[in-house]
This record gives structure tokens, C-alpha cells and sequence, in this order.
């Protein structure tokens, strides 16, 4: 019996990028919203991300979160093959401590867009909540966890600074 595909795909270039994506797999936890990680290269699994990017929506994706460091191509390429929303977080590289996968990420084309979020852990969990976001505007029950959701962030927000 084959399941079913979760609405939001979580790709990364390597398994190294997961401690920062694993942001947006909690975030969607937390709001009910199920998904699938996979690690798709866009250097060095290029047929891997062909195949992925071309066949997400007829697999029944709804949503692609994409990761990347240094060059940070795979959002891109990704966005480039499927008319999915492709949510793009740049991953904190060692060399230049994200600001190259940030600008790799953003500098897209004209008519190849990709919502670039934050650099690292902040990026990725707000690509987690956009996504939701994106999926709740026909979905009125996770419109209502998204709400609750928001509602006890802005509950948690002291309005003094004493303990």
C-alpha cells in the first residue's frame, strides 16, 4: 500500500545542511503539516534533481524547501524545473558565513522566482511557517493552527523586562 505524499519537500545539497533545515521540518511540526526530507545535489546528484524538480508536483508536492550552501544552486535549479513554490534558505557556509548562498539564492532571474528567506536556523524556520502559510490558504483548519500558532508567539513576548 503506497502512502501518500506529504505536502512539503524539504530538499538540501548535503546531508551536512540538515542541523539548519531540520528548522523547517520542526516548524511544520508544530503546525501539523507533514513532510519529507531528501538530500538532492544540485553539483554533484544533478539527474537526482532533475528527476525530483520535474516529477514534484505530479508526485504531489505542494510546497519545495530548499537548502543550500556556498554557490547555493539547488533552490534555483530546483525553481527552474517545477512550477512549484520553491521557498530558498541559505545554509551558513565557512567561507564567507552565508552572505554567498544568501546572494546565490536571491539573485535569481526575472521569471525563475524563489522566496529567499534568513540565512540559516531563522531562514529555515520561517520557511517551515511560509510554506504552512502558503498550503492554509486552502485549508481552513491549518489557517486556524497557523492563527493559534501566532497567538501564543505574541502571548510569549513579555511586556516588562522583569522576570
Amino acid at each position: 500500500m503506497a502512502t501518500q505524499t506529504p505536502p512539503v519537500a524539504i530538499i538540501m545539497g548535503s546531508r551536512s545542511d540538515w542541523p539548519t533545515m531540520k528548522h523547517a521540518a520542526d516548524a511544520l511540526d508544530r503546525l501539523g503539516v507533514a513532510w519529507e526530507a531528501k538530500v538532492v545535489s544540485a553539483h554533484r546528484t544533478p539527474k537526482r534533481l532533475f528527476d525530483f524538480a520535474t516529477g514534484a508536483r505530479a508526485a504531489g508536492y505542494k510546497v519545495i524547501i530548499a537548502g543550500a550552501g556556498g554557490a547555493a544552486h539547488l533552490p534555483g535549479m530546483a525553481a527552474s524545473m517545477t512550477e512549484l513554490p520553491v521557498l530558498g534558505v541559505p545554509v551558513e557556509s565557512k567561507a564567507l558565513k552565508g552572505m554567498d548562498s544568501l546572494l546565490s539564492i536571491a539573485q535569481m532571474p526575472g521569471g525563475v522566482p524563489v522566496a529567499t528567506l534568513a540565512i540559516g536556523e531563522p531562514g529555515a524556520k520561517n520557511a517551515g511557517i511560509l510554506a504552512a502559510q502558503i498550503l492554509a490558504l486552502s485549508d481552513e483548519t491549518l489557517a486556524g493552527r497557523l492563527a493559534a500558532f501566532r497567538e501564543a508567539q505574541t502571548e510569549a513576548v513579555h511586556e516588562t523586562v522583569e522576570d
